[in-house]
């Protein structure tokens, strides 16, 4: 596990109210440190939204120990990473980084799981959507990180993370997809989205919210909350994925689930012995390593990965 997923683990854990008074210091994290860098060159992205282009940028690109991040996104952006068309399934995912809708886990959650899907045959779509503000300078986000860990350690209940910008952005960005799709060839009636934390509370959102059949045709609901909902009629299948042992979420039961069975809506649940919160791909010696060939292996047994006739 790199240090910088427990870093951002830890970042969530404490943007939570179920969590608090476990942190007893009143700064941030021992070794939690925060360096500007450059923003990476990402030719492949396209705004999300093209009037954006005279909107103002005020993003920021950090270096969490070995991780990059992304805060303060105002202009959101859509980048294809597509496969080689000679394995191309037609299958599409939109993929939505978590980081508590504080930042986007780029180097955890973004770029590594689109590379993989379109190893796999599956075109991926990463969703850099837009965020809660952050304090631009890493001096004055390290010092609000800081104060979180001190209300935690006091008890102090804090707002529910969110952010509705990033669900208009979710759906934006389905829309974007199939409308493109016999650029990018990919069926338009295969196009879903895998979220992960606040990425896969976006995508739900998106879910809950969307007309029909402009939601996604599928979801990847990756440690997300637990909690039940009201489950809309047309609701997608479902693959669910927790470890037990998540910071966050793990002893929220699985009511999410239990919700879509009841429903009558398809779920597959994967609950992993250990991984904790953030384990994107998968964390070295634990079986969410597994993670990612299941979800493939899933969406393989709905027919959607069936190449295209």
């Amino acid at each position: 596990m790199r240090n910088a997923s427990v870093l951002i683990a830890l970042f969530l854990a404490f943007t939570s109210t179920s969590l608090a008074g476990a942190q007893k210091s009143s700064g941030p994290p021992p070794g939690l440190s925060a360096k500007r860098i450059t923003a990476p060159p990402r030719p492949a992205a396209r705004l999300l939204y093209p009037a954006d282009a005279k909107v103002a940028e005020t993003e920021v690109w950090t270096d969490l120990g070995d991780q990059r991040v992304v805060r303060n996104v105002v202009r959101p952006t859509l980048e294809a990473v597509l496969p080689d068309p000679a394995k191309a399934t037609g299958a599409a995912v939109i993929v939505a980084p978590g980081g508590g809708f504080a930042m986007l886990a780029m180097d955890n959650e973004g770029w590594p799981v689109a590379r993989w899907l379109a190893d796999h045959g599956i075109a991926a779509f990463v969703l850099k959507y837009r965020l809660n503000q952050t304090p631009s300078k890493e001096a004055d986000f390290l010092e609000e990180v800081g104060k979180i860990f001190a209300a935690a350690a006091k008890g102090e209940e804090r707002p529910a993370i969110r952010e509705d910008r990033a669900t208009a952005d979710m759906s934006a960005a389905l829309k974007t997809v199939r409308d493109n799709a016999a650029r990018w060839k990919v069926d338009p009636k295969r196009v879903g989205a895998i979220g992960f934390s606040a990425g896969a509370m976006t995508t739900m959102q998106a879910v809950m919210t969307a007309p029909a059949k402009a939601g996604p045709a599928f979801v990847g609901y990756i440690y997300g909350p637990m909690l039940p909902v009201t489950v809309p009629a047309n609701a997608p299948p479902m693959f669910v994925a927790l470890a037990i042992d998540d910071g966050l979420f793990g002893k929220q039961g699985f009511g999410i689930v239990d919700a879509w069975r009841k429903a009558g809506r398809p779920v597959e649940l994967h609950a992993y012995e250990r991984g904790d919160h953030g384990f994107g791909m998968g964390r070295a010696g634990t079986t969410t390593m597994l993670m990612m060939d299941e979800f493939r292996l899933w969406l393989d047994s709905r027919g959607l990965l069936a190449p295209p006739h």
